[in-house]
């Protein structure tokens, strides 16, 4: 599956890729070619459902052909179908080495768990954002520990009450200048 051609991605000979130059970084390492590796399975598995997608459109009826569809007709349909289910489960395969393959490399790897920073106890992330842990011993969301999106929902909750109270001490100045003239039951 690995190549050592640095022009082509490992495991795409003959595979409907474009030979594309690929960056030096990818092949700097083993672990960078998995990742690339990776990558590319990505764009395989969108393949694959395109696939799926024109093998199911050339199993339904003729007649339920949209003129822009432009899929063949009799025999010739069927042997379409062929060639688009060969090209589906090969791709499925390729997907399947290439997985399997990733999956060896992690075990091989034997990546310590002490090298993934686990998040300090009792630490609940912001629903709306992210912002920085702090260091007191507060229960609650300190007001440190909230997102951007949280202050500025906060912000314009403020603003929406001083808006209204703003409006009902002009509605009350209004009334008292007016002197009570037009009070209820005249």
């Amino acid at each position: 599956m690995a190549t050592n051609n640095p022009t082509s991605a490992p495991g795409s000979q003959g595979e409907g890729y474009s030979e594309q130059p690929i960056d030096p970084i990818w092949m700097s390492s083993r672990t960078a070619r998995q990742i690339y590796a990776l990558g590319e399975v990505e764009k395989d598995i969108s393949r694959l459902l395109s696939l799926a997608a024109s093998s199911m459109a050339l199993l339904s009826l003729p007649q339920t052909d949209g003129p822009e569809d432009d899929l063949p007709q009799g025999a010739e349909r069927s042997e379409k179908f062929v060639d688009v289910a060969n090209e589906y489960f090969e791709r499925l395969d390729s997907i399947h080495i290439a997985i399997r393959s990733s999956l060896a490399h992690i075990r091989q790897s034997r990546i310590a768990p002490s090298a993934i920073n686990a998040p300090p106890p009792n630490f609940i992330p912001p629903p709306l954002g992210v912002g920085l842990p702090s260091t007191d011993e507060k229960g609650g969301a300190a007001r440190g520990e909230r997102g951007l999106q949280e202050e500025r929902v906060e912000r314009d909750a403020w603003k929406g009450v001083l808006a209204a109270l703003s409006r009902i001490k002009e509605a009350r100045e209004r009334e008292q200048a007016q002197g009570g003239a037009g009070s209820p039951g005249s």
